[in-house]
């Protein structure tokens, strides 16, 4: 991990949530609007990923998908953010799908029940109805 600035130098402060938390939005078909996160969901990076998932829900777009395939980590405050966006979906008549591959995910989703908000696929293809 890159050492901080020093006091008085021109070198930018590292950035440690940035090091933990990838999120990249994209378009991937006419209707479809994908949130691709990678690395851990915890407090530290929740912000960001709350962020995040508030941007792609502002989109007006049908189908909402979380792509957690590249997620680690996932913490009771990243657990919130998906299901505040879950409870926005429906208010919308929408459903949220989540890509779910890794027991770090799966798990957390299953023992608190919350795997039920959600339509979860094994990868981010069959969630976002590639293989229609």
């Amino acid at each position: 991990m890159p050492d901080p600035a020093q006091p008085g130098s021109n070198a930018p402060a590292a950035d440690p949530v940035g090091e933990f938390l990838g999120t990249v939005i994209t378009r991937p078909r006419p209707g479809t609007v994908v949130l691709e996160v990678q690395g851990e969901v915890d407090t530290l990076t929740a912000p960001q990923f709350s962020a995040a998932v508030d941007e792609l829900m502002n989109d007006r777009t049908s189908r909402l998908v979380v792509d957690l395939t590249g997620v680690t980590f996932l913490a009771s405050s990243g657990l919130a953010v998906l299901i505040q966006a879950a409870h926005r979906a429906d208010e919308r008549g929408a459903r949220l799908r989540l890509a779910v591959s890794t027991r770090a995910v799966r798990r957390p989703l299953e023992v608190t029940g919350t795997d039920q908000l959600f339509d979860m696929y094994a990868d981010a293809r069959h969630a976002t109805g590639d293989d229609d």
